[in-house]
């Protein structure tokens, strides 16, 4: 993938790191691990999640695996998948911490196993514990405004609020709510994480102002992966590009492109006739 074909801007902050691709990737359910790679290598992203409970580099099939995401030179953004408790998601981070070596935490406490929707209450916490112990927290949370707000204060600089459930491929179910956010948050670093089925629906919340995407299942799930994770590279790089560029606002009537009045712009020789 040629980066700057695929970013409108030189670089972004992102939880202290200057990157260029505004793309996140998740590593699960891929065929197999090499496919995983090129995929990574075909988006452009810099940031990959990587669950401890399923990949650790402790056993052997992590190891193998954890060698090979390595080699791809990405920032890894460990996460506590899984977890539903604080206790639980607090020990996680710390383990992750010692074995991937970064401060970096994705932080999810699940609090129902059906919509795998967040114990916002316990998210709220085991931020504000982690923030505390030198970590950078970054929650995977609902649209809601005031649990978002309440990350905030927490320490969070990133809020990673749900398009939908995960694995749904439902995209941007709450619009409103998500523009809210942005809105109401403009100095917070917003992506949106999980629930995203198409390129088009990275590009549209990338439109709507958000710093980056999260995509997993969309691309590992795609019959030909490799060249969904080049789409979503272009999507979030298009969406980007055109919010940068400033929408035009949506209008109740037609607005002719062409005015019916005056001269033309363009002159030909019957005009001298």
């Amino acid at each position: 993938m040629n980066m700057d074909k695929h970013t409108p801007e030189d670089s972004w902050d992102f939880a202290g790191k200057k990157l260029k691709s505004r793309l996140i990737q998740g590593t699960a359910q891929y065929p197999s691990p090499e496919i995983l790679c090129e995929s990574i290598h075909a988006s452009g992203a810099e940031v990959v999640t990587i669950a401890l409970r399923r990949q650790s580099p402790r056993d052997k099939a992590g190891a193998r695996f954890w060698d090979l995401i390595r080699g791809l030179g990405v920032h890894i953004l460990p996460n506590t998948a899984g977890c539903r408790t604080v206790k639980e998601a607090v020990t996680i981070a710390h383990m992750a911490r010692d074995l991937f070596d970064t401060s970096w935490i994705k932080l999810e406490v699940i609090g129902d196993d059906y919509t795998l929707q967040p114990d916002t209450t316990a998210l709220v916490e085991a931020a504000r514990i982690l923030t505390e112990d030198g970590f950078e927290v970054l929650p995977y949370t609902t649209e809601d405004l005031i649990v978002a707000q309440r990350l905030i204060d927490a320490g969070c600089r990133v809020v990673m609020p749900w398009g939908a459930y995960i694995g749904s491929a439902q995209g941007l179910t709450n619009k409103f709510a998500l523009m809210t956010l942005r809105k109401r948050l403009p100095e917070a670093t917003l992506i949106v994480d999980a629930g995203l089925g198409k390129p088009s629906e990275a590009a549209h919340a990338m439109e709507l102002g958000y710093d980056g995407v999260l995509v997993n299942t969309a691309i590992a799930l795609a019959r030909d992966p490799i060249r969904m994770a080049s789409a979503f590279g272009y999507a979030v790089s298009a969406g980007r590009s055109g919010y940068e560029s400033g929408l035009i606002t949506p209008r109740e009537m037609a607005s002719p492109s062409t005015p019916t009045l005056g001269q033309p712009f363009w002159h030909t020789d019957m005009d001298d006739e």
